[in-house]
């Protein structure tokens, strides 16, 4: 247990504020310092693809906390600095070329950055990736009525600026090399399910396609065309790449710690340096404390369930138990609510009907609910997620009658 001390935490992204925060919310009396290497408190990411995209949501809507909370609770952020480098024997962090600070403990929330697509052509004008504040205002700057928007990655992020682009007037394109869209996440009817929504309103989806170059335009510095393995080149007046996500690992690599797919850690948040920790994107669950295997997690969840983790054990506090895994996703009006990995199940139930847009379901193993994917059922998804927090035994027969409240089910575990 630690009352005292200097924690440094590196991120100021939501991992790194909630860290800070919940430190203080658990008694921690020492000095915290946050650094982050945006000029922005610490906000929340999944809005850049959805409402802040859209214009329909600020700045100062996207802060998980007003900026002077931190300053109000005796935390120390530093915008826009970048921590270089880790001295574990000194026990201290390099900030910029000549600044160091020590810590007593230390907390890694360095995040992902987007992975890059290496082909020909990529460093044209008008293709965008999509992670923080500045390149959501880009990507929404260059964005305008009547354009072809060329999406390559069918995953959420994907499909969530194909929602807004659709909406501000855009003629979209999806390319996905998997054959069906959000394959790595979801089942077939889940992935035929959306690509039926997009395609009604009017997004060309193209799977099993893979993209090698971008051609440039009359001016021989923007994108024109994206080009594909195997068809014609696709007119494209800007392109979003969408394919998924790096951990940055970098400062806990060459500073000797454990690095496997993230920064390897424990159930409490600790890398393989007991007086350092890891929490959010950059983290790899060396065993989730709920899926009981190896696996990194990338959601606002699990970045927060991390921080108090840590936060907890620097203060030597006991914590709760890992709570399954879960996601959210809204294209087109629809909250998509996501508990659970549906891997390897062998029975789903599907309580409503895709028609209707309003339904949950199910995915068992051996009568277990190990998941669960709703749409506009927010009170049913939270009695799935206590279900599969419980690794409830459920007849199929009885998820399957809708004229058995989902709350009899629950009460009869």
């Amino acid at each position: 247990m630690m009352a005292d001390g200097h924690v440094v935490i590196v991120g100021g992204g939501q991992a790194g504020g909630e860290a800070a925060s919940r430190l203080r919310e658990a008694g921690f009396g020492g000095a915290i310092s946050l650094y982050g290497d945006e000029p922005h408190a610490p906000y929340t990411r999944p809005p850049l693809s959805k409402a802040f995209l859209a214009g329909e949501a600020d700045e100062a809507a996207l802060l998980t906390r007003a900026p002077h909370t931190y300053a109000n609770a005796g935390i120390n952020f530093h915008a826009g600095q970048r921590v270089t480098g880790i001295d574990r024997t000194a026990r201290t962090i390099q900030i910029g070329s000549s600044k160091a600070e020590s810590y007593d403990k230390l907390i890694l929330a360095t995040g992902g950055r987007p992975r890059k697509l290496q082909v020909p052509g990529a460093e044209l004008r008008n293709i965008y990736y999509l992670r923080s504040i500045a390149d959501a205002q880009m990507l929404r700057a260059a964005m305008h009525p009547g354009q072809n928007l060329v999406i390559t990655g069918g995953g959420y992020i994907g499909l969530e600026v194909a929602a807004v682009a659709i909406k501000l007037g855009l003629r979209v394109t999806v390319l996905e090399t998997a054959p069906r869209l959000l394959a790595r996440v979801t089942s077939p009817d889940m992935s035929d399910f959306y690509t039926g929504i997009h395609c009604a309103h009017g997004v060309q989806i193209r799977t099993s396609v893979t993209v090698t170059g971008f051609q440039a335009d009359g001016s021989g510095e923007a994108v024109g065309k994206v080009l594909v393995g195997d068809g014609a080149p696709i007119p494209a007046d800007l392109v979003l790449i969408g394919i998924g996500l790096v951990p940055n690992v970098e400062l806990a690599s060459e500073a000797g710690l454990l690095v496997d797919n993230g920064i390897v850690v424990n159930a409490e948040a600790q890398t393989s340096d007991p007086d350092i920790y890891a929490i959010g994107d950059c983290a790899a669950h060396a065993r989730h404390g709920f899926l009981h295997r190896p696996v990194r997690l990338e959601s606002v969840p699990n970045a927060l369930e991390q921080a108090r983790f840590a936060a907890a054990s620097i203060c030597g506090k006991p914590t709760s138990a890992a709570a399954p895994p879960w996601f959210w996703s809204d294209q087109y009006g629809l909250k998509l609510q996501m508990a659970g990995l549906p891997e390897g199940y062998e029975t789903s139930v599907l309580r409503g009907t895709y028609d209707s847009m309003s339904f949950i379901k199910f995915y068992l193993k051996n009568d277990v609910v190990i998941a669960a994917d709703a749409i506009n059922r927010a009170g049913d998804f939270m009695i799935a997620k206590h279900l599969i927090a419980t690794r409830a035994t459920v007849l199929v027969e009885r998820l399957d009658d809708e004229t058995l409240p989902l709350k009899s089910i629950l009460a009869s575990k």
